[in-house]
């Protein structure tokens, strides 16, 4: 994996980066044909980024 991201500024840049992307998988989803596995993957995409804002909080 990457290196860790340790100050606030490069925090903040990574979980806009992260929620972009999500915004993008969403924009770009066809509800039609939309399987379970891509809400799924919506799913544990916002759990991964949760985990992230948590780690941030506990780097003050």
């Amino acid at each position: 994996m990457g290196k860790a991201t340790t100050d606030k500024d490069s925090q903040l840049s990574y979980l806009k980066n992260r929620l972009e992307m999500f915004m993008d998988v969403i924009d770009h989803l066809d509800p039609e044909h939309a399987e379970l596995e891509d809400i799924d993957r919506l799913i544990q995409i916002l759990d991964d980024m949760e985990v992230k804002v948590e780690q941030f909080k506990k780097d003050k």
